[in-house]
């Protein structure tokens, strides 16, 4: 059992890791997403690089790769310290992915798909946040970021155990440091906003 217990997480790290941004641009554009824009493999810069296709695509591909192995670990085994790692494994295989040299997104999506399974309140909760940022703001990043911030505090309202309120702050930590650099860009006033520049 804890050999399949390993599998499970190896597996779930490797799944995450497939860069379906860069598939998805490479075989619909031939454009190299890394080559261009922010340089990122996640959904927002294939929308911008490579289109909206790509980028729907994208968006869905990273949700599902999140949803899928975290689906599978509830139905395999009811604890909850095994259902955090596998979430932990495919959260930073989209971020380090081996198949890139650890060279990976930023988690946003892949963390959506992860909730949507295993918290659905948080997870839409934090939709609702992203939504209302991203409404006023028009930063992807900034919404991200405040979707991002606010997970410890809607995992511990819905009732979230000390181990799961734990893996959203880990969640929300590394999605945060992950966007550093927009975040001194949005102090510096040269962040590219939704449907214009800055």
């Amino acid at each position: 059992m804890v050999i399949m217990d390993i599998a499970f997480v190896v597996a779930a790290y490797l799944l995450g890791a497939l860069p379906f941004g860069l598939i998805f641009s490479k075989a619909f554009t031939q454009v190299d997403i890394r080559e261009h824009g922010s340089g990122n493999i996640g959904a927002t810069n294939a929308l911008r690089v490579a289109g909206p296709k790509v980028g729907i695509l994208t968006l869905l591909a990273d949700v599902a790769k999140g949803a899928l192995p975290l689906y599978l670990a509830l139905q395999h085994t009811p604890s909850e310290m095994l259902i955090s790692l596998i979430a932990i494994a495919v959260f930073m295989g989209h971020m380090f992915p081996v198949y890139l040299r650890f060279q990976g997104g930023k988690g946003v999506a892949t963390m959506l798909g992860i909730l949507l399974v295993w918290q659905p309140w948080v997870a839409l909760g934090a939709v609702l946040v992203w939504a209302a940022v991203l409404f006023f703001s028009r930063y992807v990043s900034a919404a991200s970021i405040a979707a991002a911030s606010v997970l410890p505090l809607l995992s511990w309202y819905f009732n979230g155990s000390l181990l799961v309120i734990g893996v959203h702050a880990f969640f929300g930590v590394t999605v945060v440091l992950r966007h550093c650099k927009n975040i001194e860009r949005l102090l510096a006033g040269v962040e590219s906003k939704i449907g214009g520049k800055t």
